[in-house]
């Protein structure tokens, strides 16, 4: 229970501060993001010893390139990039924002090896939760 109170919370913060803050930047301005690719939600066990913890996380790409409407993303294989890596951490590595800057970091790193073709630049994580 107390987890959610503590993501509700850190939520409500992050809509107030982003309702005084700049406009955001458009995409392709600094990064070389042309486009994004919404995924749907992750749920994965953590490698914590006692295999008790999840992450709940939700992750969109911004990508090198514009992706088409006759384009095809090989959407399996990136989920399963995504997986691969989600899996390996433990609840502590995720904790603090250095350790989501290293999955981010990790994530990006995954899915340039086994999908180069999309060229991803940035992972934002549109939701996370981590419940022990």
């Amino acid at each position: 229970m107390s987890a959610i109170v503590i993501v509700l919370l850190g939520a409500g913060g992050w809509l107030w501060s982003r309702r005084n803050s700049a406009p955001a930047v458009e995409a392709g301005s600094q990064s070389g993001v042309k486009s994004t690719l919404h995924l749907d939600s992750f749920v994965v066990n953590l490698a914590d010893p006692d295999q008790r913890s999840y992450l709940r996380v939700g992750i969109d790409l911004g990508l090198g390139r514009v992706i088409g409407k006759d384009d095809s993303v090989p959407v399996a294989l990136v989920r399963d990039a995504i997986l691969g890596v989600l899996s390996q951490k433990t609840a502590e590595d995720l904790l603090g924002a250095q350790g989501k800057e290293k999955l981010k970091d990790d994530l990006q790193q995954a899915l340039n090896q086994r999908a180069p073709e999309l060229d991803v630049r940035e992972v934002y994580f549109t939701e996370f939760l981590i419940q022990r």
